[in-house]
């Protein structure tokens, strides 16, 4: 008789494994973890994955991949003067807190309207990871499954909504009012002003 985990040889009638504590009725399969990721989505187009998933969110750079450090014309860069990458900038003193957050109005391809500010999950049943926190959940009733539990995440950069997909089955489209479709890359933010519609598989939402 052996022990279906380590293999070790075990006396007849032996109820546990003195090599690795295993009961001598426990198989391989029984001793994998379930796997707690939401298997319930509905995959319409498979999506080419990344490896392994960036842990946090990558930020695009506001308006377009704006330089960090751009020269002012007619200004020009002397000898003595230290690069961009050596310069030590003051410390300017931290902005006042808004008491007016932007708010902003989503409106759903299922008729429904939410008012929001601040951050928050959408998806059929969104869920925080542990130690995030957000301002809203926001639940789309999707009778076709596209849509994941935690698909999509926001928050507000200088009075505009940006997006990140959260690696859902289906992905995240973004369609600026004077530009063409975008299909979100998993993580990243995007921001999408007032009038964009996003697509969250076969549900959309309008940014008013």
């Amino acid at each position: 008789m052996r022990c279906r985990i380590c293999g070790a040889e075990l006396p007849d009638g032996a109820m546990f494994c003195g090599e690795c504590g295993s009961s001598t009725s426990a198989t391989p399969e029984s001793r994998r973890r379930a796997d707690p990721r939401p298997g319930d989505t509905t995959i319409l187009d498979p999506l080419d994955r990344p490896s392994a998933r960036n842990s946090g969110v990558v930020s695009i750079p506001v308006d377009d991949f704006r330089a960090a450090t751009a020269i002012e014309p007619g200004h020009e860069q002397s000898a003595s003067e230290p690069d961009a990458a050596t310069r030590v900038e003051p410390i300017q003193p931290a902005a006042p807190a808004t008491e007016h957050p932007a708010r902003f109005v989503l409106e759903f391809s299922t008729g429904e309207t939410r008012t929001v500010y601040g951050t928050g999950l959408i998806g059929r049943r969104p869920l925080p990871q542990p130690g995030e926190y957000y301002d809203h959940l926001v639940q789309i009733a999707d009778r076709t499954l596209s849509v994941s539990k935690t698909h999509l995440e926001f928050g507000e950069h200088e009075g505009t909504l940006w997006v990140s997909d959260r690696f859902s089955a289906n992905g995240t489209v973004v369609r600026r009012p004077d530009d063409g479709a975008m299909r979100c890359e998993p993580g990243r933010r995007y921001l999408v002003p007032r009038g964009s519609r996003v697509e969250l598989a076969e549900q959309s939402f309008v940014i008013a």
